[in-house]
């Protein structure tokens, strides 16, 4: 995994396949897609409401307010098609320990099974690393059976932390050592 700061001093890791780096405006429609295709246990606060919110528009808008935050969510880019398949990096969200953001990866459908959240997930740890943090966390549903896997392969192991919610199912926390 390579990691270098794009012409505008942004990050970009570049792994065999994949290049991870800021979004850019006009893949909101890629987001807008990860939205529509979350599964119907995921929160309604993260689906697609029945007013159509978020829009293209509000989403267009977040990437433009959201592109200079430190750290943050890459665009996952396809190097050999040039396509952006969804999202990995590093969130703060106040869930885990002081100085330990959260691996967070989302990719659409159509790529699932082909390794790309795996690749994308260890160049973030390395990138991680190379920060100076000494561990990191993620979350994921009880259901998500892909997404776990994809954590146990990056050595995330799963904690007694859990959340419940009778409706959603449960969170489970997972932390890795750096």
């Amino acid at each position: 995994m390579e990691s270098e700061a794009t012409p505008d001093g942004d990050i970009a890791l570049e792994t065999s396949r994949l290049l991870l780096r800021p979004w850019r405006v006009t893949e909101a429609v890629v987001l807008r897609e990860l939205w529509t295709e979350r599964d119907p246990r995921v929160p309604s606060r993260r689906r697609i409401d029945a007013d159509g919110h978020p829009t293209l528009a509000e989403l267009e808008d977040s990437i433009r307010t959201d592109r200079r935050s430190a750290g943050g969510l890459l665009a996952v880019e396809r190097k050999a098609s040039g396509d952006v398949v969804g999202y990995c990096g590093l969130v703060d969200n106040g869930r885990g320990s002081a100085g330990e953001p959260e691996l967070a990866f989302e990719l659409l459908r159509r790529v699932w099974g082909q390794g790309y959240a795996t690749e994308a997930s260890l160049a973030v740890l390395e990138w991680a690393r190379s920060l100076g943090y000494g561990r990191l966390w993620a979350t994921v549903w009880d259901w998500n059976v892909a997404s776990r896997r994809v954590l146990a392969k990056v050595g995330f192991t799963e904690t007694e932390r859990t959340e419940v919610d009778p409706v959603h199912g449960t969170t489970l926390f997972t932390t890795r050592r750096l």
